[in-house]
């Protein structure tokens, strides 16, 4: 016990440090719905393997912004949501480096630290109140408010696809005038999600509604992933309710990759999407 104190700090400043020119945003001024837990930072677990900063026990759920530079910015936003099982969040494998990734592209870009552990319908209000926020903060951020969307990873994938389905269902007791404005993302981004065939037979999870006006969508995944039916399945069920979806779906690649090189699947989704978003978000 006397060894487990000081290394939560010291990984909570080497997190920090490496954050440390970005804005965080903090979702909830006040209680957070749902939240038993006392507000404090997220706590990075032992487990480095892969090189990866896992984080978890997060209590008070936050965005870390990270702005274009002015001579690419497209007025776009997207908030990225990291996978982990809804136990961890892969902080920068599945986050920041994503988040980078996009800036220069010249999104502004919002990652998205919602609650975990075991949080599953916690983690969805804060998703909501995440795009309610950039949504309210356009103006002053030279965002358009039409074309903010959402990039998910795994359980973050599950994450996208719950608010892009569900996004107007009152889920939490509105806490301001921000619980006012749209939570509807206006594109997603799905790289090998994860939970969207838990229905019957391995159908179509019940919760995710897809004849509720979803935005369009754009799907990544692979034959040799375990999860890798749940992104054939979403894709169908939008088909049919005639939802602008486009799928890839390679033989190899695995889950848990980002963006990082060296993996087949982690270096070809990212061309997909840029040309998608350009097409589905800057386009049109």
């Amino acid at each position: 016990m006397k060894f487990a104190l000081p290394f939560i700090v010291f990984v909570l400043f080497v997190f920090s440090a490496q954050a440390q020119n970005n804005e965080t945003i903090y979702l909830w001024p006040g209680d957070v719905p749902g939240e038993t837990g006392a507000k404090h930072e997220p706590v990075q677990t032992a487990d480095t393997s892969g090189n990866i900063i896992r984080l978890t026990d997060v209590t008070n759920p936050a965005m870390i912004v990270f702005e274009p530079e002015e001579s690419v910015k497209n007025g776009a936003a997207v908030i990225v949501c990291p996978g982990g099982g809804y136990r961890i969040l892969a902080m920068d494998l599945e986050g920041t480096e994503v988040a980078e990734w996009l800036s220069k592209l010249g999104y502004t870009a919002f990652v998205l630290q919602y609650r975990v552990p075991g949080k599953q319908q916690e983690a969805l209000y804060d998703m909501e109140r995440a795009m309610r926020i950039v949504r309210s903060q356009a103006a002053s951020r030279g965002i358009d408010p039409s074309k903010i969307g959402v990039l998910g990873f795994s359980a973050g994938g599950s994450v996208a696809a719950r608010v892009s389905t569900r996004y107007n269902v009152d889920d939490y007791p509105q806490v301001d005038e921000t619980d006012t404005i749209s939570c509807r993302p206006d594109f997603a981004v799905l790289i090998y999600g994860a939970y969207f065939s838990k229905g019957p037979g391995k159908t179509l999870t019940p919760e995710l509604l897809v004849d509720n006006n979803p935005p369009p969508m754009f799907l990544f995944g692979t034959a040799d992933d375990n999860a890798g039916h749940s992104s054939l399945v979403l894709a169908d069920a939008l088909r049919g309710s005639k939802v602008p979806v486009e799928l890839h779906f390679m033989p190899q690649g695995g889950h848990g990759y980002g963006l990082r090189k060296g993996n087949p699947a982690a270096e070809i989704w990212p061309g997909f999407a840029e040309d998608w978003m350009k097409r589905f978000v800057l386009e049109d």
